[in-house]
Parts: C-alpha cells; sequence; structure tokens
C-alpha cells in the first residue's frame, strides 16, 4: 500500500483545489482508519446500521489537524466511493467540530468533475439545510453507543474557512516532519 503522504500533495488550496482519498464509503457501517505508520488501512469499530456513513468520508494528504491526524473531510457525491480512491476536490465549506474536546474539523468538498450534478454543489448553501441538520445529528450521536457526549457540533463555515484550516494543517504537518 503506498504512503499518500508521500506521493500525494494537498492541492492547490488557495484557488479552492484539494486532493484527497476516501477512507470510508457512503453508507458503509465500517469505521475504516488511513493508518499512516503503517501504510494501511485498518478497521478500527463497527458501527450500528443506523450510524452508517452519511458521505464518503476521507483526508487530505500531508495535513495535520488538531488531533494530530490527517485533515478530514467529507466528501459529497449520490454514490459511494470505494476505499483507498483518491481524487480532486473543490472545497465548498466547513464543519466546525469537537471529538472529546479536541478540534477535528471537516472541510466539505465535492470531486472537481462532478458531471451526475452537473456541478451544481459550489458552497454549503447549495447542499440545504435539511443535509445540514442531518449532518449535525449524525456527528453530535455517532458515538452515543461509546462516549455518548463525547463528541459536539460547533457550526459551518464557508470555503475560506476551510481554506484557512488547511493552510494550518499543512503548516502543522511540515513542523513535524522537518
Amino acid at each position: 500500500m503506498p504512503d499518500f503522504n508521500k506521493l500525494l500533495l494537498p492541492g492547490d488550496y488557495q484557488k479552492g483545489l484539494v486532493n484527497i482519498i476516501v477512507e470510508i464509503p457512503k453508507g458503509s457501517t465500517m469505521k475504516i482508519e488511513w493508518d499512516n505508520q503503517t501504510g494501511t488501512y485498518r478497521l478500527d469499530r463497527v458501527e450500528p446500521a443506523e450510524f452508517a456513513e452519511p458521505f464518503n468520508y476521507g483526508f487530505i494528504p500531508q495535513t495535520l489537524s488538531g488531533d494530530n491526524k490527517e485533515l478530514d473531510v467529507l466528501l459529497i457525491t449520490e454514490r459511494p466511493v470505494s476505499t483507498g480512491v483518491w481524487l480532486p476536490t473543490k472545497i465548498v465549506g466547513l464543519l466546525k467540530f469537537e471529538d472529546n474536546g479536541q478540534q477535528d474539523d471537516k472541510v466539505v468538498v465535492v470531486p472537481v468533475d462532478d458531471r451526475e450534478s452537473g456541478h451544481r454543489v459550489n458552497d454549503l448553501t447549495d447542499l440545504g439545510e435539511t443535509w445540514q441538520h442531518k449532518v449535525e445529528h449524525y456527528f453530535n450521536h455517532y458515538k452515543d453507543f461509546m462516549k455518548s457526549g463525547s463528541t459536539r457540533v460547533i457550526g459551518w463555515d464557508d470555503a475560506a474557512a476551510a481554506k484557512s484550516v488547511i493552510a494550518d494543517a499543512i503548516a502543522h504537518y511540515h513542523q513535524a516532519h522537518s
């Protein structure tokens, strides 16, 4: 298995574009995580069916977020994308989030070439309030069986805020690897 952090760059985030790697396909109950120490995917846990991922979940290479893991992304597509697939994406917003008191923000992205949606998603408003409420509910409760109340959605922000979080995560990655 390749080390994505050595093979891929984060992308041109200042222009709103990032490369991502998918860990968990949309609809999966398998909490799959990239382990950068071994260069493999590992199954962290199996969630109940009601906590299947409502989106594809992954990360941006060559980044480190507040939890000292790669910066998380929520990839919005109609269908699941397989674990290990990498693709260029467009930044549409940011989910501000805390996990066990640690900042653990999620960048919201769509594929650069999204012909299925007709390239209709350009910012969070294009996803709608109902979608945002579903995501908030998911993140506020997906760890209830492990440790209820350990996660908290703080709010949403735009692509400019996401770019700032990405810049910080890239800087953190380079500091840790210099």
